[in-house]
């Protein structure tokens, strides 16, 4: 008889308390893929399961995360704890130490350390996954590490953060404040009491950055990331976008341009029509362009049973045998990354400008345009209602015009330039809202 694949668990939050839910419920058919028994055999847990309802009473329960890690009683460690450093880190470099394998779902700690442990565990013949750290229950890992060949990729982009995705949605669809979504979001437990890491971006960048090392064989340079978040996006830059053809989105972009791999946050316009731009409420989508074909995968990003799939999948691959290299090839073949400043970034770009009332207003916008060789595609006028007069003071005598241009494609640092100028003319109310353009 095979001998069981033997698992201990550090954390029972969500996805912990989850993936104890199916490796339980589903024994009979994980062992069937697998070839071989797998059993839950001890788990550490600082707190009570998230789920009171999951069984662990023949589980060995461990005080410490990194005494499982090194359990001779166990053959892989599950770490589903979180954060970027201990007890996470410690624990799975214990396991390692051990000679044991290793399952994650914590993209913090591998957008930090990944390739680190990545080689400690290459030195130690221990396998080590990671699928659910990205895009839940989306198999982005594993398509970018082992189902694309030799394909050459030249963009990897899509959503990534169902939070940002339902605000945006929802602003959209009904009308809603930026902040009345958000609230709803917390209400409904898709954002959490401090949303920061979530709407600023900051999510989506540690998945972008796992992505782009395995889709073109590079060390992870999370710091190379332009990062900006949706939380100035306001309904009047949705109106605009719909009438215009696009819809937002905020999107993690890696590609690879004659200037090194651009690594990008940022809320975005989406053609409508676009498999992106379809995607709606707290969904993921994750696209591959490469010489060879386009791919898009779609799914839900979060959630206990969308990533506890992922991370069980992972077990039966290690169960079954299949060890790959983490990132799809040795450490020591990872690249360094050429990072391409942001401010050669090339596309077109939303530009809304609260111009003042004014004779020669529009004329001095254009002349800074054509400053820069900046040619615009399409120029839209829209006059918000007049406010009452306020002394002799002239921008009081009508609100500003909320002016909306669309551009072809040019540089990030011609736009920024432009902008600049026309700010030091003294003819906007407040600062332009600027959203690029991302063909798809």
């Amino acid at each position: 008889m095979v001998e069981p694949l033997k698992l201990g668990l550090a954390g029972l939050g969500t996805v912990g308390s989850a993936v104890v839910r199916m490796l339980h419920r589903s024994r009979a058919e994980l062992e069937t893929r697998a070839g071989r028994p797998i059993e839950l055999a001890a788990y550490a847990s600082k707190d009570p399961p998230k789920d009171n309802t999951i069984d662990l009473s023949s589980l060995r329960k461990l005080a410490d995360p990194i005494v499982l890690a090194r359990d001779p009683g166990i053959d892989i460690f599950i770490e589903l704890m979180g954060g970027e450093g201990d007890p996470a880190k410690s624990a799975i470099e214990a396991a390692f130490g051990a000679g044991k394998g290793v399952v994650t779902a914590n993209k913090a700690l591998i957008a930090k350390h990944g390739v680190r442990l990545a080689k400690f565990a290459e030195e130690k013949h221990a396998p080590f996954s990671f699928e659910a750290a990205v895009a839940g229950g989306i198999p982005i890992v594993k398509t970018l590490r082992e189902g694309l060949g030799g394909a050459r990729i030249s963009r990897v982009y899509g959503i990534l953060n169902g939070t940002c995705n339902y605000i945006l949605t929802r602003m959209e669809k009904e009308g809603r404040s930026f902040a009345d979504c958000l609230k709803e979001a917390q209400k409904l437990g898709y954002a959490e009491a401090d949303p920061s890491f979530d709407i600023g971006g900051f999510d989506t960048a540690h998945k972008i950055a796992i992505l782009t090392s395995l889709a073109f064989g590079t060390e992870i340079d999370a710091d190379a990331i332009h990062i900006e978040g949706i939380e100035q996006v306001s309904l009047a830059d949705l109106e605009a976008a719909d009438e215009l053809g696009y819809r937002v989105k905020l999107l993690g972009v890696a590609q690879r341009t004659e200037t090194g791999i651009e690594q990008r946050v940022h809320p975005t316009m989406v053609p409508k029509g676009s498999v992106i731009a379809e995607i709606d409420g707290v969904l993921n989508a994750v696209a591959v362009d490469s010489d060879m074909m386009g791919l898009t995968l779609v799914g839900p990003g979060a959630g206990g049973d969308a990533t506890s799939s992922a991370v069980v999948a992972d077990i039966v691959d290690l169960a079954a045998g299949r060890k790959v290299f983490p990132f799809g090839r040795p450490v020591a073949k990872l690249g360094k990354l050429s990072r391409a400043p942001m401010q050669r970034h090339e596309g077109g770009y939303y530009i809304r400008l609260a111009a003042l009332d004014r004779p020669g207003t529009a004329a001095t916008i254009a002349r800074r345009m054509a400053d820069e060789n900046i040619s615009l595609e399409s120029i839209m006028q829209r006059r918000k209602k007049s406010r009452p007069h306020g002394g002799d003071d002239p921008k009081s005598a009508a609100a500003p015009a909320s002016v909306v241009l669309i551009t072809y494609a040019t540089s990030e640092d011609a736009v920024r330039r432009a902008l600049a100028a026309i700010e030091k003319e003294g003819v906007l109310a407040e600062r332009p809202q600027v959203i690029r353009i991302e063909k798809s």
